[in-house]
């Protein structure tokens, strides 16, 4: 089997999501890291990326990457690009126009306006351009939206999803270089707090569901008041399929670890789950006793096997 040869832009030595995608990416033996720019100090980069087995196709910038790449006899076919927030449009517009697919870490830009642009060169170019959402991979999510697709809950009447930590609450951290950024504009776009973790509570609703957003309302705040960005959000929305939604993120949450999880409640019962303990479903079927779906256990969806 032909593997896909992978890139990957950011994610240099000490960083928390390089050997995330990385790992992932080395899980199903499909991708080769092949070629990256990981870092924005050339020299660190290419050590690094030699360290890593890259040999010469471990570059000093992503410049140097997708010029030298356009010149392999067997060039990557994919690239993450896994950078600040602010270099995510350059750098994503420039490899799907060279004719490279591209996966962005979220946000894949810092405007809708960008987004709109990225959305209309992958089309006129063919090249796909994806953001991962990899929450939506876990076993029993799948078996859940397959439970809900299958017509188990009825109509879905009620959506109840979070991703609350605490870790940002310390107003002591206020200065600290890896926590700032994620509250100043110019470095992470238009959000801090819902585009860095309420985005994965929105996506994993629309996903498990099959329903889309029409309209929302929110309320957003800086419970540290130097930040100009939000660190909590509650956000009220209405479904195209009748369902009413309900979403909390907050990074100030003392108390909370990781803290991903949703309720899904139809006309013929509920589901629960948790990203802290994925390996279990809970299932209330109307007028029944509660019942813990486990991973691995027989008779689940084949979407979950």
């Amino acid at each position: 089997m032909t593997k896909l040869q992978w890139g990957m832009i950011g994610g240099g030595d000490g960083s928390q999501i390089g050997p995330a995608h990385r790992l992932g990416a080395g899980l199903d033996g499909l991708f080769e890291f092949t070629a990256g720019a990981l870092d924005h100090r050339p020299d660190e980069g290419i050590a690094y990326g030699r360290r890593l087995g890259l040999g010469d196709r471990a570059y000093g910038s992503w410049q140097d990457m997708l010029a030298g790449e356009k010149k392999q006899d067997n060039p990557i076919d994919l690239v993450t690009v896994a950078t600040p927030n602010s270099t995510h449009f350059e750098i994503t517009k420039a490899f799907l126009e060279g004719g490279f697919h591209v996966l962005c870490e979220k946000p894949m830009t810092m405007t809708v306006e960008e987004g709109e642009e990225i959305v209309k060169i992958a089309q006129a170019t063919g090249n796909i351009c994806a953001v991962n959402y990899g929450y939506s991979g876990y076993s029993l999510v799948r078996h859940m939206k397959a439970m809900i697709a299958r017509g188990d809950l009825g109509k879905i009447r009620l959506v109840n999803a979070e991703f609350a930590h605490g870790h940002h609450a310390d107003a002591a951290d206020a200065d600290n270089p890896r926590v700032r950024w994620r509250y100043d504009p110019a470095q992470a776009g238009v959000s801090a707090q819902f585009a860095d973790c309420g985005i994965h509570a929105l996506h994993m609703a629309s996903f498990v569901t099959g329903q889309d957003v029409t309209k929302l309302s929110a309320d957003t705040v800086s419970c540290i008041d130097v930040r100009v960005l939000e660190d909590d959000a509650m956000v009220n929305f209405r479904m195209d399929g009748g369902a009413v939604g309900r979403l909390w993120t907050s990074s100030i949450a003392i108390g909370r670890q990781h803290g991903l999880g949703i309720q899904v409640f139809g006309e013929k019962g509920g589901l629960r789950w948790s990203q802290e303990q994925p390996n279990q479903l809970y299932y209330m079927p109307l007028g029944e006793r509660l019942q813990i779906i486990e991973r691995g256990e027989a008779n689940l969806s084949p979407e979950a096997d």
